[in-house]
């Protein structure tokens, strides 16, 4: 029905936005990122999907194409719907989800309150054979990037900063203890 929207972003919250469209403020529900990317009273272009429910009209936007198609592969797995959808995307982006998949690493996932172990396990078999995970993916994942996530989250860095600077980790750093390291200093390097 609504497969894009653009507009100027009126209003915003922690996960949604009003973005006006000729007169008309439409609510449309994002990820994180997403809403504290855009710029109040800035024009934005989202690709969306219209959740219909029985009392209500839920749209969705996302800056990305490939986001929005993750978005759509997640709510077709028994169990999920958008706003548990919505939360994988917070935490873990399309690379990062293709990466915990192809290597079945369920630690983003378990971190969306409502998942569980068994839960994680089922969205990884299930996104396996839906999901093309490319070399390049997997090249530009972040190894172990789910136990240094979670060793940042512990030491009390928000989670958006200690994503940020996952990406930003060599990929020949060995081990977690040494990667948690680097983060740290980039982190501390940040700050100062």
């Amino acid at each position: 029905m609504i497969g894009a929207i653009q507009g100027t972003v009126r209003h915003k919250d922690l996960t949604l936005m009003i973005v006006d469209v000729g007169g008309v403020g439409y609510k449309v529900f994002s990820t994180t990122d997403t809403v504290l990317d855009a710029a109040l009273n800035e024009s934005i272009s989202l690709w969306t999907y219209l959740a219909v429910r029985e009392n209500a009209l839920d749209l969705y936007g996302f800056i990305e194409r490939d986001t929005l198609a993750l978005f759509e592969l997640l709510i077709c797995i028994s169990g999920i719907g958008p706003k548990t959808a919505l939360g994988i995307l917070n935490v873990a982006t399309p690379e990062m989800l293709r990466q915990a998949v192809a290597t079945e690493d369920t630690s983003y996932l378990t971190k969306v309150s409502g998942i569980g172990k068994r839960n994680a396990e089922k969205i990884v078999m299930e996104l396996k054979d839906k999901l093309v995970t490319t070399a390049a993916d997997l090249e530009h994942a972040p190894k172990g990037a789910g136990d240094v996530l979670e060793a940042l989250l512990s030491l009390g860095y928000e989670e958006r900063d200690a994503r940020d600077v996952l990406k930003k980790i060599p990929k020949e750093l060995e081990g977690t203890g040494e990667r948690v390291k680097y983060a740290l200093k980039l982190l501390s390097d940040q700050r100062n």
